[in-house]
């Protein structure tokens, strides 16, 4: 990865859209999504990936009123994935994860997974009774998907775009997200970038003596 270039370029804004990513490499970059970790394992994603242009359009037309400006973006772009969060965290959800654990083998050891489970649920509890911020805990793991799935995405030469400028009730009702025990969190669009709608001012940072504590 050049790091080198991805800190000295803009995040793209606009998309060329007589460019699609390769179905391979779109393959790829969700085998890589699915992939990323969560907090305990908690898994609280579903993603919707948008690839026709109805589902593009479906999206672009319920982004909400005042942010129209975007429904550009999302056209014109190759694809892109709503990611939604779980609105709570049943017990049948939990269940659903130490299942598919057991599954794959996570842990050899039986004992260990025993222990991993009690561990697991007694750190759920302090977030759901304790601290009181499973919802927005649950948002952090979707987050961490995106910026991980954003650099992934610049690995394999596509661009991407958060978007954070919509009504999720909109979005969701158009899905019908809700309907699941999710709600839409995020928007990433994926794609080229459009050459005539590039920035080519350098991007702006505060220095480094005013962001780094060194102890």
């Amino acid at each position: 990865m050049n790091l080198d270039k991805l800190m000295n370029k803009h995040l793209t804004r606009y998309f060329d859209g007589s460019k699609t990513i390769p179905e391979e490499t779109l393959q790829q970059l969700l085998r890589f999504l699915r992939s990323t970790p969560s907090s305990t394992n908690v898994q609280p994603n579903h993603f919707y990936v948008l690839a026709t242009p109805e589902g593009k359009e479906r999206l672009a037309a319920n982004l909400g009123e005042r942010f129209q400006d975007n429904s550009e973006k999302i056209l014109n772009a190759s694809h892109t994935v709503i990611l939604t969060t779980r609105a709570d965290l049943p017990d049948s959800h939990l269940d659903a994860v130490f299942t598919k654990e057991r599954a794959d083998g996570r842990f050899a050891d039986p004992a260990k997974h025993e222990l991993w489970e009690f561990m697991t649920r007694d750190f759920l509890n302090l977030r759901k009774y304790g601290y009181k911020d499973v919802n927005h805990w649950m948002e952090k793991q979707t987050y961490m998907a995106l910026g991980m799935t954003m650099m992934a995405a610049a690995e394999l030469g596509v661009e991407a775009m958060p978007l954070e400028g919509f009504d999720p009730t909109s979005v969701d009702k158009a899905f019908k997200i809700r309907e699941t025990g999710h709600t839409t969190t995020v928007l990433l669009a994926l794609g080229y970038p459009d050459p005539a709608k590039t920035y080519p001012s350098p991007i702006s940072r505060f220095d480094a003596d005013q962001l780094f504590t060194f102890i």
